[in-house]
């Protein structure tokens, strides 16, 4: 998967690439979970989840019920980098809990470790944008991927951002599909 994400992300010829190539495989972006317990948790589960959700909006992008003129570049970068800011975010901890056996063991999980507090989305559009430039609909679909699990009190911003970037809301679907539909 590492080498299949790397040559996606090559396609694009956005300056800059490069150099955030090599900052995804020098952290464990390749190795990462994508969640603690909700999906994908599991080592490589991020890598995994920003393949489906690219392969769900590249499909959405293309069936979409209104005409998108989305550059496939942009699909890339939206559905690859969307969870960037998941890279060295995870570290593996350990709690006690019964086996099949009912005696008590040390067993390994997932916790969070936020070494950058500055959100979500907001937080892998920072990131990205230290390496390539963003075109306005990537900075807005990364932005508001989350959609409606952002605080009631964004409701209003994120409706008028989908409006005006459809995509936005295609990203934030493919998420939602790879998440439930797929568990990654």
């Amino acid at each position: 998967m590492e080498q299949e994400i790397i040559n996606l992300l090559n396609k694009t010829n956005r300056p800059g690439m490069d150099k955030l190539i090599s900052f995804l495989q020098k952290s464990d972006f390749f190795k990462a979970p994508a969640s603690t317990r909700f999906h994908g948790a599991f080592e490589g589960g991020l890598a995994q989840h920003s393949m489906k959700v690219y392969e769900i909006l590249k499909e959405k992008v293309k069936t979409s019920v209104i005409p998108l003129d989305i550059k496939e570049e942009s699909i890339l970068i939206i559905g690859l980098l969307h969870d960037i800011c998941k890279v060295n975010f995870y570290k593996v901890d350990y709690r006690n809990a019964k086996n099949s056996l009912g005696v008590w063991e040390k067993v390994p999980y997932y916790a969070v470790e936020d070494t950058i507090p500055y959100g979500h989305g907001e937080k892998s559009v920072m990131m990205i944008s230290e390496y390539i430039k963003l075109t306005n609909e990537e900075k807005y679909a990364i932005r508001w991927h989350m959609g409606y699990t952002e605080p009631k009190e964004l409701y209003g911003t994120i409706g008028e951002a989908y409006k005006k970037y459809p995509i936005a809301l295609l990203a934030h679907e493919a998420d939602l599909e790879a998440t439930y539909f797929f568990n990654i």
